[in-house]
């Protein structure tokens, strides 16, 4: 059983973090600006979902590997770099997506962009190693049970606001795509949010 208390401090704290601009928010924006809103709400979803993982993973203990081990740090983000300018590429390739009538990025493969994007971002998993365990209380429970109480909460608020980011980015792409060339500029759009995501990711430094 979780401790109450601990769980009361916990959500507004969550909520905050939630709130704060970052990568996923600027993934699901650029997802909602090529694809539309349901490829944006599939992105949150798969970010929420690789956000569990990661939790998990720091339950087990396993990611205390990851912050003990530079190179395992470095593989993994270099594998999350290459993948965002590979979805960068994409949205260089076929700006068309976002033109009404055309087939959009499926939900399906929006989902494991947003789930991969999370799951090869190794800040995240140093970022649930220094937050989540301040809540968790031995006393009160298993804690693996605990840490996927507390990336319950972290998942479902992301998966919201994050959501919402899509959405709008979603409502901006109808906006500015009636024509191909505002379609072009859409997918240069995205590439460049894609892009600078994975730059972000490339100059990151462990803490």
């Amino acid at each position: 059983m979780i401790d109450p208390i601990s769980l009361l401090t916990f959500v507004p704290a969550a909520l905050a973090l939630n709130l704060t601009p970052g990568a996923d928010m600027m993934f699901c924006l650029g997802q909602g600006l090529r694809s539309g809103r349901g490829s944006a709400l599939a992105a949150s979803a798969g970010i929420s979902a690789g956000g569990m993982v990661h939790v998990a993973l720091a339950g087990l203990g396993l990611g205390a590997v990851v912050k003990s081990l530079p190179g395992l740090f470095d593989v993994i983000r270099w594998l999350g770099v290459a993948y965002l300018l590979y979805l960068a590429w994409g949205a260089l390739k076929a700006p068309t997506a976002a033109l009404p009538g055309q087939p959009p990025v499926s939900a399906s493969h929006a989902f494991r962009a947003g789930f991969w994007v999370n799951l090869t971002n190794p800040k995240v998993i140093l970022f649930v190693l220094a937050f989540v365990p301040q809540f968790v209380v031995p006393e009160a429970g298993p804690v693996l049970g605990q840490f996927l109480i507390f990336g319950l909460v972290l998942a479902l608020g992301g998966f919201v606001i994050n959501g919402l980011v899509g959405v709008f980015g979603s409502s901006m792409g109808r906006f500015l795509a009636p024509s191909s060339g505002s379609a072009i500029w859409l997918g240069r759009i995205s590439a460049g949010i894609f892009a600078g995501l994975a730059l972000r990711l490339a100059l990151l430094q462990r803490t």
